[in-house]
Order: C-alpha cells, then sequence, then structure tokens
C-alpha cells in the first residue's frame, strides 16, 4: 500500500506520510456513553473506531520541512513505517532542512531518534513549541505514573539528541516562510498545529485536534483520554473546526484517515469531513 498523498499549494508540495494505523478502544474516549460511540461509528459505516499516524512533507524551493515523525516502533507492526513513506516521497533524512514537533506524545516525536537516542535526521532544524519544552522537561511532574514517566523520557532523549539546534515558537510565531504556529491548547500545553500560506491559498494541520474522525467531527464534545486538559481542548476543536467550516480552509491532521486532504463542513450539529477529490 502506498504510503503517502500529495498535494500542492502554490509552490509548495503537501505530502502526508501515513506511518502507520491503529483501532481505539472505547475506554480510550471517556465520559462518553459507549452507546453513543456506537450510534457515531453507525452514522459514520464505520465498525472499528479508526485512526492514522501521520507526518506531513512540505518541499518548497530551497527547503524541505518534516511535521511530526511517527511512533517509531512504540505502537507494534501497524505503525512506524515513516522511513518508508519518506523513501516513497524520494525525499531521504540527510535532505529533511526542519523538523516542526506539533507537541512531544510519543507518536509525533519517535520517529526522529533511533532507540539508542541518536538523531535519524542529521542536518534538520527542530522547532517546537515553548510550552511543550517546558511541559516534559519537569521530571517530576510525571513521577509515580510509569507510562508519563517513559513519555517524559522520550521527549528529554529527543531534546538531547537535537540539542544545539533546537527554536521554539510561541503563539502564531513564524515556523518558516509563509508557515505559522497554530495553538491549540489543552490536548498538551504546547499543542499546535501549522497554518502555511501561499499567495492566497491556505492549509491548516491541526495536529492532534481529533483523533478520531467518525467521532469527534460528528460530536466535538467527544474528548479523548490523552488530553492534559479535556475542557481546554474541547474548547480548542470547537473553535478550529468553526473556522475551518465558516472559512473553508484545506485541512488535514495528525489522525486524519486517508485521504487525508479535505474541507470540514457543518453537519448535523457538528462537521464532517469532505474529502478533496
Amino acid at each position: 500500500m502506498a504510503q503517502i498523498l500529495s498535494r500542492t499549494l502554490g509552490d509548495a508540495d503537501l505530502i502526508v506520510l501515513t506511518d502507520g494505523t491503529l483501532e481505539f478502544d472505547r475506554e480510550i474516549f471517556p465520559g462518553t456513553d459507549p452507546a453513543h460511540i456506537d450510534a457515531l461509528l453507525d452514522a459514520a459505516g464505520e465498525e472499528a473506531i479508526r485512526t492514522n499516524f501521520n507526518a506531513v512533507l512540505i518541499r518548497r524551493p530551497g527547503q524541505t520541512i518534516l511535521v511530526d515523525s511517527g511512533p517509531r516502533d512504540l505502537f507494534g507492526p501497524t505503525a512506524g513505517h515513516l522511513p518508508e513513506a519518506l523513501a516513497e516521497a524520494g525525499t531521504a533524512p540527510e535532505e529533511v532542512d526542519l523538523i516542526f514537533l506539533t507537541h512531544l506524545h510519543p507518536d509525533h516525536i519517535a520517529g526522529t531518534v533511533t532507540p539508542d537516542g541518536q538523531p535519524v535526521f542529521p542536518n534538520a532544524e527542530m522547532v517546537i513549541p515553548a510550552a511543550e519544552i517546558a511541559f516534559w522537561s519537569d521530571a517530576a511532574r510525571f513521577a509515580g505514573d510509569e507510562t508519563l514517566s517513559g513519555w517524559q523520557q522520550l521527549a528529554a532523549a529527543v531534546l538531547a539528541a537535537y540539542e544545539g539546534r533546537i527554536r521554539t515558537v510561541t503563539d502564531s510565531d513564524e515556523i518558516a516562510p509563509g508557515m505559522t504556529a497554530l495553538p491549540l491548547p489543552g490536548h498538551t500545553p504546547g499543542h499546535s498545529g501549522f497554518r502555511l500560506d501561499v499567495g492566497d491559498e491556505s492549509f491548516v494541520h491541526a495536529a492532534d485536534i481529533v483523533h478520531a474522525q467518525a467521532l469527534q467531527l460528528a460530536d466535538p464534545d467527544v474528548g479523548v483520554v490523552f488530553d492534559v486538559d479535556a475542557d481546554t481542548a474541547r474548547a480548542s476543536r470547537k473553535r478550529l473546526l468553526d473556522m475551518l467550516a465558516t472559512d473553508g480552509i484545506r485541512f488535514s491532521g495528525g489522525h486524519i484517515l486517508r485521504p487525508a486532504f479535505g474541507h470540514v463542513e457543518r453537519a448535523n450539529g457538528g462537521y464532517r469531513f469532505v474529502d478533496e477529490a
């Protein structure tokens, strides 16, 4: 199966790299009645809560940018295919000039380092929201939670591997020419997407504002267990989806299912994803 999907935006090639897939259990969505989940799945024509792990490659004249990097070998055999996707896109790790990490969860950062902590992308500057570094650098915050402590240790390993070539962004700072950070707090404190404007065309990557497309678009109130602040994450999701639907901006995200490029439109009190032909 092809691991990439490509579109153009002015002089930019946008390539979604599908690192892998997974199915979520209903327990991942606390506070949501399982019967409601079943009803949302049925309305979407889905039997399981499917998700993707997506990275994005942006190629413009003189610059190659990677956004997120997948979970490497951490999430089993259905994920960890970023190297194959990059090869299919005709891009070697050495060609990546800049990496933007939307946040420091394992499924977005593990692919930037080898299992022994060496950098996979030897020539890349790394750009990270400042609030993410502050949050995940505090090991004491996660003491007593084996899972989160492990996530913190991975984040620390990535920061150490790219030490000396990390740049931080806050608010809507510029990541690269025409590319700005899009703060979406709640999932994590510094969780951010990005907006790319080329001429009169725009594209938004919404990172983890949606984990389960069949559920959280139709009902943006559905939260996910991975959210650090569920209420703030919910508010960020609603705000962004309203903007996307109002402005008709092209859209993708870290967990949007193939074909991964499309638009959001209002439907039945919520939203739906319209695949881009």
